[in-house]
This record gives structure tokens, sequence and C-alpha cells, in this order.
């Protein structure tokens, strides 16, 4: 596998708040990495310098070889879906416009790409072609989240950021949602960086995980030697009541 993404001495601070702290990181191609850690611990922070929505202060992120910080923001975030917490849909625009919102901006002219677009991210997604023409507040939340799913998919991205995508739906939901994205991601190969609080949720979805505490590194690795071989107190605490 070739490394996508590729974090080297990266810090960032607000002010005199220190907030990722000398992070170095190698992310390979086709991975999904869970992003676990308490409040402030600098998770949204990092997945937000990946598509530059956010600047980091020393240090270089590279995506396949290629330093971010020479790429056009624009063209960068094109080959990056993002997805958060409730989804954040237009609300005055359909389920179809909310999908291909992006997808019709790449392609131009072209409607009809963009309405294959749209049909086959809603597919994977697993949602009817009867919502297409739905307004967001016209369908449930697990629809909806699904929906922020197949936006930030629409444009085939290589690399898709999701902070906290379902924390804001019930238990069944989310298990079902999980099990759409891994398998969405089995079928894709996108590479994925998944934030979540929830370390039930890290170890079930993530290939590795990254664990975070006061904007440092505290483990990065499978889930399996995480859980067998915690490398500090903090994270036999973190991972004590995982079932």
């Amino acid at each position: 596998m070739k490394d996508k993404i590729i974090f080297k001495n990266i810090s960032k601070s607000y002010g005199d708040k220190i907030i990722l702290k000398n992070i170095n990181l190698k992310i390979e191609e086709g991975e999904f990495i869970t992003i676990l850690g308490p409040s402030g611990c600098g998770k949204t922070t990092l997945l937000k310098l990946v598509n530059r929505l956010l600047n980091f202060d020393e240090g270089s992120i590279l995506i396949d070889g290629k330093d971010i910080l020479k790429s056009n923001p624009v063209n960068l975030r094109r080959n990056i879906g993002y997805a958060i917490q409730g989804s954040i849909l237009f609300p005055h625009m359909t389920v179809e416009e909310n999908i291909s919102y992006v997808p019709s901006l790449l392609n131009g002219n072209d409607k009809k790409r963009t309405k294959m677009a749209v049909y086959k991210w809603l597919k994977i997604v697993g949602l009817n072609k009867s919502l297409l023409e739905h307004y967001p507040d016209e369908i449930s939340g697990g629809q909806q989240q699904r929906v922020g799913i197949a936006r930030a998919l629409a444009a085939s991205p290589d690399i898709l950021l999701m902070d906290e995508p379902f924390s804001a739906v019930d238990e069944i939901t989310r298990k079902n949602l999980q099990n759409e994205i891994i398998r969405i991601q089995r079928e894709t190969g996108i590479t994925i960086l998944f934030v979540t609080h929830d370390v039930e949720e890290a170890i079930r979805l993530g290939t590795k995980v990254l664990i975070l505490n006061e904007g440092t590194i505290e483990q990065f690795d499978v889930p399996e030697k995480i859980l067998k071989n915690p490398a500090s107190e903090f994270i036999k605490k973190l991972i004590k009541y995982h079932k």
C-alpha cells in the first residue's frame, strides 16, 4: 500500500492554547482511520487541517506525495469528501439537489453525468429514488445522514473526512449507518478519517485507531493491539469499559 496522507511535524495553536503538538503520522491508501480522544484533544482540528478548512502553524501535510499548501484549496477540497454531525443539508434544496451540488459544479452542463452520480451514490448509501424530490425536513434523521454521506461522496473523492457523523441519531440507526459506512469503504476503497467520542464505534469501524490526548498521539495501531497492549494509563482508562 502507498501512503495517502502524511503529517510531518504538525503543530497548531489558538493564541496561547496548543491544540496539536508535533504530529507525525502516515495513513495508507484505503485505510479507515478512527480518531478517538477526549473533548479538546485536537480531533476535529486534525481533520480540518487535511482539507485546509484550518491552517497549521508548523510542519507539512502531503496527500499523494504533494504538499497541500501548494494546491489550490478549492481543487483540493473537490477530492476530499466532508461529512459532519447532523449532515447539515441545504434546507431549501431537495435531496437530489443536495447530492448533486458538487458534481454539478464539476460536470458543468453535463446533467446526465451528474444525475448518474446521484443515482449511483443514492443506491450505495441505501436510499430509494422516491426520496429525491423531498426536502431535508421531510425525511428522517437517519435518511438525512445518509444523504449527507451521499453528498460527501458524490464527486467520487479519494478521501472522506467524517466528524462525529452518527452522534445525532438513535442507537439502531447508528448501528445501521456504521454497517453502511463499513460496506461503502470496502466497496470503494476510499481512505476515511472518522472522528468519534465513542470507543465502541472507533474499535468497530477502524482498520486503525488514532488516539489523541492533549494534542499529541497516545497510540496509533490496529484495534486488537490497542485493546491488548494499551500504550499508557490514559488509554487503559479510555478502553476500560469496552466490551
